[in-house]
């Protein structure tokens, strides 16, 4: 089933007005990463909660420092205080590179480790 499709009968079939308010706002971004995420873990439902975890995720890093939890490549579960907060993070950007958006994962500076780290789009597991 195509992406939109199946966002369309969520509007529908779905009671709380809260998620058809959400599923009716989402963005291009937040679309694509639904599409990804569904086609890497073959279910369209764990696709849109995990796009909207990683929508809350940078919407709060780019004010602040988010608390999340993911699961890294070895499956451990890597509980992690970031942000992208351009007056947090200015002198640890140089600007160069290609944003990690275009490989499916969303870049974060490590407020504990005080470097740079970045998790997939489907192995977000909670924002807390």
């Amino acid at each position: 089933m195509h992406i939109l499709n199946y966002i369309c009968i969520l509007a529908v079939d779905k009671e709380d007005r809260d998620m058809n308010t959400m599923l009716a706002t989402t963005d291009t971004m937040t679309l694509t990463r639904m599409a990804v995420i569904g086609k890497r873990t073959n279910s369209a439902l764990m696709a849109g909660a995990k796009a909207m975890m990683v929508e809350n995720v940078k919407n709060q890093m780019r004010t602040g420092v988010a608390h999340f939890v993911y699961m890294k490549k070895s499956g451990e579960l890597r509980e992690a205080f970031g942000t992208t907060s351009k007056a947090l993070v200015e002198r640890y950007v140089n600007g160069n590179g290609i944003s990690r958006e275009c490989y499916a994962t969303t870049a974060y500076f490590d407020v504990e480790k005080a470097a740079w780290r970045s998790f997939r789009w489907e192995n977000i597991v909670a924002v807390l």
